[in-house]
């Protein structure tokens, strides 16, 4: 496949894959897998039944061992909707509040695109759930798993490979494509990035675009500081931030895709910068309504 819709996977390590779609844009993130002596590991699935059905397949080819664990590194269907290709031997596991998240939205995803193929989809809800962090030893690796959210979500989790130095950080950090805080937290995405940072990572897997480093972790937060300084003038001018998204100088950011998750943040950032808590729920609708307008028309989304 070319285009919007190549996919590739990419060895890391010693049983270590990412498998990346590109190219990046609207539900098209990227999975983790993670093979080991005994079992294998998969961190996120996919949006529709037939790029779940093709990562399924990707780790078939890898390895005749099975698939025991799937990691949901936060509740956004484009990570967990493929759940259900993974048969009932296979564990579902996200943070407590993933599970809360994906059972109350269901598949209202598909709403968004409804011209989109998504196929069967059947909500498939993780089995194990945790607060904080938790570790799983399988097939001789060891995966951190680390709830580092409000960030993108309330509820996102990183997958932390202490060996091979490999970061699995669901769309906590992208690549190449914009951002995107309206169900999370501008300041709470900035200290993340912090914790990540200590980590050490040298490969970083990003929910959205190419395989990278740290460099991904500055390009990140260099977006997100100008989200908080365009706040920071709009609020002072009055201004909504659909008003300020319109006027802003994008600069370093202007070719990133889905531009129009500027509005989503900035709508995000000014309910920070009033005071509004972390991560607290905000009418997202709404928000997206804005985004709409912003960008002229739905985004596509080439799932």
């Amino acid at each position: 496949m070319t285009g919007k819709t190549e996919e590739r996977l990419e060895e890391l390590g010693d049983g270590v894959f990412a498998h990346v779609q590109l190219d990046g844009g609207w539900c098209l993130n990227n999975s983790g897998i993670i093979v080991g002596s005994d079992s294998t590991v998969v961190v996120d699935t996919a949006a529709t039944m037939r790029r779940a059905a093709l990562l399924r397949d990707t780790v078939a080819r890898l390895s005749p061992r099975p698939v025991t664990t799937v990691v949901n590194t936060h509740h956004h269907g484009d990570h967990c909707f493929g759940n259900c290709v993974f048969g009932p031997e296979t564990s579902i596991v996200a943070h407590d509040l993933a599970r809360t998240e994906l059972d109350a939205g269901g598949l209202a995803l598909t709403k968004l695109w409804p011209d989109v193929d998504w196929g069967d989809v059947r909500l498939r809800l993780p089995d194990l759930t945790f607060p904080e962090q938790i570790t799983l030893h399988q097939g001789g690796h060891e995966i951190q798993l680390i709830h580092v959210g409000p960030a993108h979500t309330t509820n996102d989790i990183v997958a932390w490979l202490p060996g091979p130095r490999v970061l699995f950080a669901g769309d906590v950090v992208m690549n190449g494509a914009a951002p995107f805080t309206l169900m999370g937290s501008v300041q709470g995405s900035l200290a993340a990035i912090e914790r990540l940072r200590a980590l050490g990572p040298e490969v970083i897997v990003p929910g959205h675009g190419p395989v990278g480093g740290l460099e991904l972790l500055d390009a990140n937060a260099r977006y997100l500081r100008w989200i908080q300084r365009l706040t920071a003038a709009g609020r002072a001018a009055g201004l909504t931030p659909l008003a300020v998204a319109r006027t802003a100088d994008f600069g370093e950011f202007a070719d990133l895709i889905d531009g129009e998750r500027i509005v989503g943040n900035l709508v995000r950032a000014y309910a920070e910068a009033a005071g509004g808590a972390l991560g607290e729920t905000l009418d997202v609708m709404a928000a997206f309504g804005q985004m709409i307008e912003f960008h002229g028309s739905t985004p596509t989304c080439f799932a």
